[in-house]
């Protein structure tokens, strides 16, 4: 079995603000484009617009509708990728080696080289984030683009990961999170940024900031323009308003 380091010289991870979060799905696309091309066995896509289509992804996001104690419900969305564990069981349970955590900034690989494909790793994380490539083989995992951070030829601006730098609504932070002068590191103690399940022990690196509370809806957002469009109007704007006149 793997073991994992006593500790790391840094720990680079994601903060995703959930709030801002509008579940466009460019996160995915581009993790899906980048770690295609890029770094390790392209990630497979059979039958993509078939009966039965079948691939890996790295990144995935999932949408909810909650419904808080007080205001209105919400629409949640919620990306879910590898957490980076610093106590990942997919680690310790690897029976070659082949997944491992890196000293130098904490993330967690896989060696594919070294992955026999026994699938050990996906059933010890408890956030179903290893995906075993249907054409390769191997396990697959989100690498925080590795090929892409440390990339020195590549402009400051592209040297995150491939996610990050797609969003367009800014709901994606990478960064160390061990260094308090860090902005990931100050927006999880503004914004109470919070480990995904907690109570099974894996020390997630990663932090979600939580939706902000919603104001009341108005029911009727509308009704102060409707005399200036339908008063003494014609054409369809004056039979809405003469239709709506017999209810």
């Amino acid at each position: 079995m793997t073991s994992l380091p006593k500790s790391t010289d840094t720990t680079l991870g994601l903060v995703i603000d959930l709030d801002t979060c509008v579940g466009c799905h460019a996160c995915v696309v581009s993790c899906k484009e980048w770690n295609t091309s890029a770094y390790g066995a392209p990630l497979a896509d059979l039958d993509p617009y078939g009966a039965s289509p079948e691939g890996s992804f790295l990144n995935r996001v999932h949408t909810y509708e909650a419904q808080p104690e007080a205001g209105p419900a919400q629409t949640v969305h919620f990306p879910r990728s590898c957490l980076h564990c610093a106590d990942a069981p997919c680690v310790t349970v690897c029976p070659t080696g082949a997944s491992y955590k890196r000293v130098e900034d904490g993330i967690v690989l896989v060696n594919e080289s070294d992955c026999i494909g026994c699938g050990l790793c996906a059933w010890a994380c408890p956030y179903g984030a290893r995906e075993m490539d249907p054409v390769e083989k191997v396990m697959k995992k989100c690498t925080l683009c590795v090929d892409r951070i440390s990339n020195t030829h590549l402009d400051e601006a592209d040297r995150q990961p491939a996610c990050v730098r797609a969003c367009p609504a800014g709901a994606r932070h990478f960064g160390d999170l061990s260094d308090p002068e860090s902005t990931v590191f100050q927006l999880v103690e503004a914004r109470g940024g919070m480990a995904l399940m907690p109570e099974q022990g894996t020390k997630p690196v990663n932090r979600y900031l939580p939706p902000r509370a919603k104001d009341a809806a108005d029911p009727r957002p509308l009704d102060p323009l409707i005399p200036e469009a339908t008063d003494g109007a014609g054409g369809f704007f004056g039979w809405l308003d003469r239709t709506l006149d017999r209810f």
